[in-house]
This record gives structure tokens, sequence and C-alpha cells, in this order.
């Protein structure tokens, strides 16, 4: 199985950002020598949630310091972008490091960052649809043409795409509406930990439904990834009270990043879905189990990922380790690379990139 490691860049130290972001970097890069498969970076805008406005510029950075690692983002966010500069900007990440690169795209949910950007968030749909067409055209075929509102005039793309992007294109896969979707533009599901196991689980499926009927009755859709919040200790008791430590924190730098304690949140067109998201904006309550987080001893852990990967039928998993460069994060990582990277890499699965 194909396990990545995945930086979220949330910046909750008092470090100045340079020095923040030179030292993540760092762990980005020393996760080819750890053993991971890839490392993912996520976009984001104006906020400490992440620091990371420019995936592909970091990974470009990140391919250049090592040797054979896959390069993912987890997520570009499509309707921020203009389609044709996007699709040339990825052609050109994926020559520079050797056709490493996985490419995860998003919707996004920020408001704040729909506005900074200039984006109206009511459009983010027909967006992201529009745009992944010219897009998924653009990586196979090097020509860009057409888009209902962006009427690209027909243009052939140099550098010429390295090699196809086939099962190597995810989107993240959060509402109930988005599977469907991502299934019809042939898109492989990436899952992240935000609910119930059983809820994402009626969304693969309603994902695979959606496949069957678009691509016909026995194709098979990417198996997909998770991506999934890791904590790790060999003490059971301290691995609980640092996941629960973390998920407060998380929780708190998300919910002012969406603002998802404002009455405005969930009311956008398109949006409707995560409106029930507000009723957790006080954040866990002390003392509950952390229902975002993968945690336990190595053991537990991998019973954990276990139940993911058999439920889901994944091809990998995407481990986030809030906390790093802390020394308790660091520790997990340390302790998942020990006991638990070998054991989620033994166990089979069929990879499309």
């Amino acid at each position: 199985m194909h396990v990545g490691y995945e930086a979220a860049f949330q910046h909750r130290s008092d470090l100045p950002d340079g020095e923040f972001i030179e030292r993540e970097l760092e762990f980005c890069v020393r996760a080819e020598d750890s053993g991971f498969d890839s490392v993912w970076l996520t976009e984001h805008h104006f906020s400490n949630y992440g620091l990371v406005p420019d995936p592909l510029q970091m990974l470009t950075y990140i391919g250049s310091r090592t040797r054979t690692i896959q390069l993912g983002t987890a997520v570009l966010v499509l309707p921020w972008h203009d389609p044709v500069r996007l699709t040339e900007q990825v052609i050109l990440a994926d020559h520079l490091s050797g056709g490493r690169l996985v490419l995860g795209l998003g919707r996004g949910l920020g408001q704040d960052e729909y506005e900074g950007l200039r984006v109206p968030m009511e459009q983010s749909r027909a967006r992201f649809n529009e745009y992944a067409q010219i897009l998924l055209h653009g990586l196979e075929t090097g020509i860009v043409e057409g888009g209902p509102t962006v009427r690209q005039p027909r243009r052939e793309l140099r550098p010429r795409p390295r090699g196809s992007f086939g099962g190597r294109v995810f989107s993240a896969t959060v509402s109930p509406q988005s599977g469907p979707l991502m299934a019809r533009l042939g898109l492989g599901a990436m899952y992240i930990i935000v609910k119930p196991l059983e809820l994402i689980q009626l969304d693969h499926e309603r994902y695979c439904d959606a496949w069957q009927e678009a691509h016909g009755q026995g194709s098979e859709p990417p198996q997909p990834l998770l991506s999934a919040t890791v904590v790790v200790d060999e003490d059971e008791d301290r691995a609980l009270e640092l996941a629960a430590k973390y998920d407060r924190a998380a929780h708190a730098v998300a919910v002012d990043h969406y603002g998802m304690a404002k009455p405005e949140f969930g009311t956008v067109k398109g949006y409707e879905y995560y409106r029930v998201m507000r009723a957790s904006t006080a954040g866990p309550a002390a003392g509950s189990t952390p229902a975002t987080v993968v945690y336990g001893t190595p053991d537990q852990v991998l019973e954990k990922l276990a139940d993911y990967k058999k439920r889901l039928d994944l091809q990998g998993v995407l481990a986030i380790f809030h906390g790093i460069p802390e020394e308790e994060g660091a520790r997990s990582l340390d302790c998942f690379v020990r006991h638990c990277l070998p054991e989620l890499q033994s166990w089979p699965a069929r990879s499309s990139f």
C-alpha cells in the first residue's frame, strides 16, 4: 500500500514565517530517507491554517532535493486558478521532477480565501467542473480549448506533457454530492476524516456507482486515498493525551480559517452540506475521544487503518503529523516510521500511480 507524508504547514508557533517554512520543508525532504512513498502539500491563503499558497512551487523545490519520492498536491483548489496557466504549471512541474507529480484537486471551503482571490464562491462547483475538463484534456493531449465560460481558443502547450496523468489525478471528496461528480470526471477519490467512517463508506459507494454509470459496467475506478491525521506513541495514555491536544488545537485553527462560527457559514449556494459542521465550532469537549484523529499505540493505529482500508478499498494513506517540528510531533512521526510504515507498505493494494 502507498503511504505518503502530508505536511499541513499549520503555523502555531512564534517562529518567523520564513524560519517556520524552512524547518517544515526539511521534514518534507527527509520523508524520502524515512521511507515514505510521497510527500503532499495543500493550498491555502491568508492565514496560519497553512502556509502553502503555491504547492507546485514548493513541491518543485522538494523535488530538486530528492530523487525518487513522489510529489502530491492535497489539494490544489481548482476554481482559484486560470485553467490554462495551471495546466502549463502542472506539466512543467512534472518535467522538472522527472514525472513524479501526483495531482489532488479540490473545490475549497474558505470564504475568506474566495473573497481575497476575487472568485465568486457560489460559482465554485461550475468552475471546478469546467476547469477540470480543460485541465484533464490538456494533461493528456497537450491541447487546451473550449469551456462554456472560459471559451479558450485551441492552443498546443509547450512543453508537451511528459506522460499520461491517467491514475494520478484525485479529488478531495467531503460532501455526498461531490463523489458522483468526481467519478463522472474520471478522478480518483481522496477522502478526509472529518466525519464517521460509516458516512465516508456511503460516499464511496455512491462514487463507485456513479463511476460504473459513467464509464461502463466492469470499469473499476482507482482505489481511493485517505488523508488522516495520525498520532502514534508506544504509550497508549500519552497517545490519547497528544491526540486530544492536537485535535483541539487544529480544530481552533480550522474554525478561525473557515469562519465556521459565523452565522453565514454554509449558506453559500453549493455549500449547504457544510452547514452541519457549525454544530462543532465549540470544539471537542475536554475528555472526549478525538473523532478525526487516528491515534494510539502502533498496533492500535494499524488496526484502525486496516478498518479504513477494508471498508474503503484504499490504495494509500496520506499521514499528517500535526505539531511538527515540535518535539511531540517529531516523536509521533518517528514512532510511525519505525513501527507502522513498513507494515502499511506491505499491505496489498492496486496502485494507480
